[in-house]
């Protein structure tokens, strides 16, 4: 069979490429896949443009995220949901390689154009859901050195020399720990990580981006290291 690209049109105006077969038996799982995914979209963009910062960048990232979501097989999905909320979070983060990411992840971060963050509680969890979820794949996909080079930098805006010191390292190493944590958050692998520790790390993350208690953020990264 050979497949077509049409354009479906969806009620904000955006357009998105759906791939389709043009066979019978596939027309089903493809209009489900349509119906999870339009659902999902209002929360894929705001996490989007919680990393970005901006709307076309955030398109740029639930356009791919859709792209990604019609390949993947879905038969084998517990919770489609999360994993679109997965594959935004980390997609948002490939493209944010910048020391916004400090900013992105702040529960003060603006909210979408007309949208105000501050008045409107779902905006507020979708952003607390986001930072969780970054936190997470941060914690999933990196050893305790690689996160704690990639958060000092990407979150904190650290520079080199000052993460070297941190890591007992020289100031070109702590640039490659830094690459090559982007590339194994790219590639999507992850550990389990406990519970606790999870949720320990993201208190500290959250204090230290919201109240600047660096200090005490910089203790769990070093407990980590010596862990």
């Amino acid at each position: 069979m050979n497949a077509e690209v049409s354009r479906q049109s969806w009620d904000d105006g955006d357009t998105l490429a759906v791939q389709t077969a043009g066979a019978e038996e596939v027309s089903g799982d493809l209009d489900e896949a349509v119906a999870i995914f339009v659902g999902a979209r209002p929360r894929l963009m705001a996490i989007a443009y919680r990393w970005l910062a901006s709307t076309s960048e955030a398109e740029d990232v639930v356009q791919e995220t859709w792209l990604r979501w019609q390949k993947t097989d879905r038969t084998v999905v517990a919770d489609p949901q999360a994993l679109l909320a997965t594959m935004a979070t980390r997609l948002a983060i490939n493209v944010s390689q910048s020391a916004r990411w400090r900013r992105e992840t702040s529960m003060s971060a603006s909210a979408p154009e007309g949208a105000d963050a501050g008045d409107d509680p779902a905006t507020r969890v979708e952003t607390h859901e986001a930072v969780e979820q970054a936190v997470l794949i941060v914690m999933e996909s990196l050893t305790p050195r690689e996160r704690a080079a990639f958060i000092l930098r990407e979150a904190f805006d650290y520079p080199y020399g000052q993460i070297s010191e941190f890591l007992h390292l020289g100031a070109a190493n702590s640039r490659q720990l830094v690459s090559r944590a982007r590339r194994h958050i790219a590639a999507d692998r992850r550990t389990v990580v406990p519970s606790a520790s999870y949720q320990n790390f993201l208190r500290a993350f959250l204090s230290a981006a919201q109240a600047g208690d660096l200090a005490g953020f910089e203790e769990l990264l070093a407990a980590d290291l010596a862990g």
